[in-house]
């Protein structure tokens, strides 16, 4: 039976697009990636689609990598046994092989093109364009600035944290869960999920493939990254690889921490990221802030909570602005694309990694 877990190496931000593509593509963990070219239209997710389709059928595990433009489109794929994957390295995740050809090699969807049909739209291509990253530019403002908010909730909350009740909740799980020795893998980083188009996505269905035991992290104010810390530490000095998923808007920042050898995983879980699945333990970080605190300063944490709600409530809207441009921009280069010849790259790719089998 495969495998079929899905991730983001993109997410949309205060601080604009955060991007995990440089960790991914280190030429360290591949064989063989696969770098895609070529802009709207011209077929790239559909070949990954296809390519992770047939990987499936022929019983390997793969890993979708989605895009936070578009939860529905893909930025890339990974098929880890043969150590091979196939990214988008257009704009704005831009790709350049280091080792090519050994390592990375070209795939220019570009070719599928007539030229000579998309310079005669080219005032409407520019339009499409433009006001897309317009509307991506606001986005991006209005989730600085619930950023804002929350980072201000988090360190009224935080002042009335109990450090040490935290760090020692730390200790008795790391001498319950994390013993023995990993394989000594390295690390790898992914976003769980990322403010979209679509309202806020969260693969979570992805930790449950791989973790059979979650312990859910009620945190509404960030309070729980020293435990994280800890735990991922300890998993570390263990042999333990963990898969590192960051807060999009703090990338440094830890949120949730997996640990697939153990088959353990630690969710953060609060409004807009809720944790709905069956949780293994729940951990209520929150409540190690006494009452006492939250009343005192209840009517400021419940404005910052209002005012971040309404800006992420705008950063959606123009984020589904961004959605509507974009399938307009691609709608103008479809008819001019040569699919016959994107399935034959397509066809020729697909052989080729069938060859690594």
């Amino acid at each position: 039976m495969t495998n079929a877990t899905r991730f983001f190496l993109g997410a949309n931000s205060g601080q604009g697009f955060q991007s995990l593509f440089p960790q991914f593509c280190d030429p360290q963990r591949h064989y063989d990636l696969l770098v895609l070219k070529g802009g709207p239209g011209a077929g790239k997710s559909t070949l990954m689609a296809r390519i992770g389709e047939a990987m499936e059928e022929a019983g390997e595990d793969v890993e979708y990598l989605h895009c936070s433009g578009d939860p529905s489109s893909l930025d890339g794929i990974h098929i880890p046994r043969i150590r091979t994957a196939i990214v988008d390295g257009t704009a704005p995740h831009v790709v350049e092989p280091r080792y090519p050809a050994a390592v990375e090699r070209y795939v220019d969807m570009g070719v599928c093109y007539d030229v000579a049909a998309a310079k005669a739209a080219r005032a409407e291509i520019i339009r499409h364009s433009t006001d897309c990253s317009a509307a991506y530019q606001r986005a991006f403002r209005a989730l600085g600035a619930a950023r804002q908010m929350a980072d201000s909730a988090a360190l009224l909350a935080a002042e009335g944290m109990d450090r040490d009740k935290l760090r020692r909740r730390g200790e008795g799980i790391i001498s319950r869960e994390i013993r023995g020795h990993g394989a000594g893998k390295p690390d790898e980083y992914r976003f769980l999920g990322s403010a979209t188009c679509q309202g806020p996505v969260w693969r979570f269905d992805s930790v449950e493939a791989l973790c059979p035991r979650i312990y859910q992290l009620q945190d509404s104010y960030d309070l729980a990254v020293p435990l994280l810390e800890q735990l991922h530490d300890a998993a570390r000095a263990r042999g333990f690889y963990a898969i590192l998923c960051p807060d999009p808007e703090h990338p440094a920042r830890l949120q949730h921490l997996l640990l697939p050898e153990l088959g353990l995983a630690f969710l953060t879980s609060r409004e807009g990221m809720r944790y709905q699945g069956s949780a293994y333990r729940r951990i209520r970080v929150d409540a190690m802030v006494p009452a006492a605190h939250y009343r005192q300063y209840r009517s400021r944490l419940r404005f910052t909570a209002r005012m971040a709600a309404a800006l992420r409530q705008e950063a959606q809207e123009a984020l589904a602005e961004a959605k509507t441009f974009h399938d307009a921009l691609e709608a103008v280069y479809q008819p001019h694309v040569n699919f016959a010849r994107a399935d034959e790259i397509t066809a020729r790719e697909l052989e080729r990694i069938r060859s690594y089998l």
